[in-house]
Formats: structure tokens, sequence, C-alpha cells
């Protein structure tokens, strides 16, 4: 008799056991747990925009009307390498596009920026502007060079996107102090 009772004591850890597994094996498919990433933030790249367009040398680019759906993520200006703007989003497909202007050795610029890119011999127009196209294994880049400075519009976007964003970017000037005081 104290054979047959514990060959059902392990009978029933057994079947115990089973009913777990297959609760756990229910909750593992049915609950989700991809989404360990944080969820992007937008950032309010006004301040910054106003502190490089009253520092750099170059007239500071940034989007004016963009299409609903673009976030900006990132943004930076580093005066002392460059004078460096940078300007990161994300575009509706959640790809990334970044303005990133400078006044540094300009091949080397869009290299650094566009991660390693290599300039091609195809041009786009945009916005009645010649851009140059770069292309990447990581980041592809429409470039354009005037005011002693250089404009690189750069990401994993296709360059439909990237030339969606170039045609947004304005350079709009800072009131004076003179002018904000009245």
């Amino acid at each position: 008799m104290a054979g047959t009772r514990s060959k059902q004591t392990v009978r029933g850890m057994i079947q115990s056991m089973v009913v777990i597994l297959a609760a756990v094996a229910v909750i593992y498919v049915f609950v989700p747990h991809g989404g360990t990433s944080e969820p992007v933030k937008t950032v309010d790249y006004r301040v910054e925009q106003l502190t490089a367009q009253r520092a750099a040398p170059y007239p500071v680019q940034a989007p004016v009307g963009l299409p609903k759906g673009w976030k900006a993520t990132s943004v930076s200006y580093a005066q002392g390498s460059g004078h460096a703007w940078h300007l990161g989003f994300l575009d509706p497909e959640e790809q990334y596009v970044a303005v990133e202007q400078g006044t540094g050795p300009s091949d080397r610029f869009v290299a650094t920026v566009s991660k390693d890119a290599s300039k091609t011999s195809q041009t786009q127009q945009v916005g009645g502007e010649t851009w140059q196209r770069w292309k990447g294994s990581k980041y592809n880049a429409l470039v354009r060079r005037e005011h002693g400075s250089t404009t690189a519009v750069t990401g994993t976007a296709p360059y439909g996107q990237l030339a969606q964003m170039a045609a947004a970017l304005k350079a709009e000037k800072p009131e004076s102090s003179a002018s904000s005081a009245k």
C-alpha cells in the first residue's frame, strides 16, 4: 500500500507540473514581452536653434512646415568643433533623418555625420537647389555647401525622405536684442 501511495504522489506532482508549464506557455505566447525599449521622446529644439543662430557664422537651417508625423528627437550645437549644428528626427515611417551643419573640412565632416558614406557622382534637385548624393552602408546623405558651411541631410531614411527634409529647411534669423526689447 505504501508503494501505491508514493506512485500517486509522484503522478500528482507530475500532473501539477504539466498544468503549471501549460499555464506558463500560454502566458508567454499571449502576453507581449518584446517591447523592452523606451518610447522615443521628442525634444523642443527652439532654444538651441536660437542659440545656434546667434553663435554660428552661417545661416543655421531648421525645417519649417514638415508634414504631421515627423518627431524631433535630438538637438545640439557645438561652437568649438566646427560650429556643428545637429537636429535629429524620426520620419513618419520611424526612419532616422538628421540635419547636420558645420564649418569643418567638408568631406571629413560629411563622412563623420553620415557614418562613413561616400560621395557619388549623382546630384538631386531639391527646392531649386542642387544637392550632392552620398551613399553609405548605414546612412545616405544629401549634401550642399554654401555660406562657408556644409549642410548634410543624412540618415537611414530613403533619399525621398531626405529630400523632403531638405526642402523644408529654412534659415530664420533670430530677432536682435534691440528689437525684442521693444
